[in-house]
């Protein structure tokens, strides 16, 4: 046989196309899937021409050869064409069927579109190639069927439950979810047999696909993800159902953690008897997974505006006490005082009889809801004391504002300005009226003077309060190069006019 007659040989043609295509998808384009899929078409379609040019039709039994080598010949060029015809289809699937979007029901759906072509090949096979009767194949193989359908009745349970799941979706991963029976974790998995949950713990839940599809569950991450929390707290009847509502309010608006797309919460009063006053604080937040975070902030509110406010929680038992007097009255001015330098960082070093001394310098101030304290930038020369209500900080930044931090009973503003004249990071604006205590730079003057060992002191704690906020506070501010603790120790004593050897 001459070298033209053996390239003209139909087999030698159809097999050399075959495995060209099969190297060239395989190792070639494995990583391209488009070009994989134009390939796969390409070949498929000169397999088709060359097959039908010599009189092969691969999609009919046809007549059967006088060789058996030809009859061998031609059944596998058939098998060739059926297997490329397959791969054809297989990559049109899986580049253009979706499922709304969502790739993993897309790709559940892929699979079952898959085996179902990968079955009718072998089927058309079987008919066209075999020349066997697929009717009766596969009424005597009804038996087989029954007989791995009773032994694998648990496993078809939790395919055809994935099927179901996967097209029903009442979860997608990255979805938390809780069943019935208590289990709750974050859906990191889910295939044919079972979903896969993660769970606070960090522990992965399998659970198997039969046992979701029977189970009452709820999807915390839907419709969306904000999740919607809710607080109870008890007061003991000492001032007005009102009076606390509004106090548990401005909780809520100090609150940095709620999701305000959705408002700012609601605060309800749920009853009220002889030993207690019950309230339900209902908020959002901006996925599930803040919920620890926002109850933790919530509850540290709740405690320092309610002892802002005289207001005493009830105990445990719903006895109650007697709510105490109001603390900034005339008789208990000082008290009042001397409990917020006690929250003051800052001050932690100083003797009793310091803070006693310092106490009585402080003044009050008032300041109703929208009003400017001060504006981003400004020195403040004094530091102030939050005893009630909220103040929001925010910066202009890039033409946006951005808020800083909301400030609550018993935090501090000023410190920057009163000890190193640095200008405010934002501007301090009222969003709840609120009562403030301020310490004026030539009330402190005289502590620092007659103890200078206390500009060391108030230098490495305003370093470290600098480094804890800088990455709210300092942006822009021109405190930035002052954070080390000699310079602002430096700086401290220019401004107070210390010298380094007094005494």
């Amino acid at each position: 046989m001459t070298t033209l007659e053996i390239i003209a040989d139909p087999f030698i043609q159809t097999g050399a196309v075959a495995v060209l295509g099969a190297v060239i998808s395989r190792v070639a384009l494995r990583s391209h899937p488009t070009w994989h899929l134009v390939l796969h078409v390409t070949f498929f379609v000169l397999l088709s021409v060359l097959l039908v040019y010599h009189g092969i039709i691969p999609y009919l039994p046809g007549p059967r050869p006088n060789s058996v080598v030809d009859q061998v010949l031609i059944g596998v060029a058939k098998i060739v064409w059926w297997v490329n015809a397959g791969w054809a289809l297989i990559g049109f699937t899986r580049a253009f069927l979706n499922f709304e979007g969502s790739p993993r029901e897309g790709r559940f759906i892929q699979d079952l579109v898959v085996g179902i072509i990968y079955l009718g090949v072998g089927l058309s096979i079987v008919a066209n190639v075999f020349s066997l009767p697929v009717g009766t194949l596969i009424a005597t193989s009804g038996v087989l069927a029954v007989i791995l359908g009773l032994a694998l009745q648990s496993t078809l349970n939790d395919v055809f439950s994935g099927i179901a799941l996967n097209l029903g979706r009442p979860y997608a991963v990255g979805d938390v979810i809780v069943l019935k029976d208590g289990t709750e974790g974050k859906v990191v998995e889910t295939n044919w047999r079972a979903t896969h949950l993660l769970n606070g713990t960090n522990d992965l839940v399998v659970v198997p696909n039969s046992d979701l599809a029977k189970a009452r569950l709820v999807n915390m991450s839907s419709p969306d993800r904000i999740h919607g929390v809710t607080i109870s707290v008890s007061f003991a009847p000492g001032a007005a159902p009102a009076l606390v509502a509004d106090v548990m309010r401005a909780v809520l608006i100090n609150s940095t953690c709620i999701e305000r797309t959705t408002g700012p919460g609601s605060v309800q009063v749920k009853g009220i008897n002889g030993s207690a006053i019950d309230l339900e604080l209902s908020f959002a937040v901006a996925d599930i997974a803040k919920v620890g975070e926002a109850k933790n902030e919530i509850f540290d509110l709740i405690y320092r505006h309610a002892r802002a406010a005289s207001l005493q929680l009830a105990d445990a038992a719903g006895t109650g006490f007697a709510a105490t007097p109001a603390a900034d009255e005339h008789p208990q001015l000082r008290s009042v005082q001397m409990r917020l330098l006690d929250a003051i960082p800052l001050f932690a070093t100083l003797t009793e009889e310091e803070n006693e001394a310092l106490a009585k310098s402080m003044r009050r101030r008032t300041f109703h809801k929208d009003e400017v304290i001060a504006e981003q930038g400004s020195v403040l020369n004094a530091l102030a004391v939050v005893r009630s209500g909220v103040l929001g900080v925010t910066r202009i930044e890039d033409g946006c504002e951005l808020e800083l931090a909301r400030l609550a009973p018993g935090d501090s503003y000023g410190e920057a300005g009163l000890l190193t004249e640095a200008g405010e990071p934002g501007t301090i604006r009222v969003l709840v009226h609120a009562v403030v205590y301020e310490i004026a730079k030539e009330d402190l003057s005289p502590l620092l003077h007659e103890r200078p060992s206390l500009v060391d002191e108030l230098g490495l704690i305003l370093s470290r309060r600098a480094e804890a906020k800088k990455h709210l506070f300092d942006r822009g501010s021109h405190s930035s190069g002052t954070h080390a603790v000699p310079g602002l120790v430096k700086r401290i004593r220019q401004l107070f006019e210390i010298s380094h050897g007094t005494h």
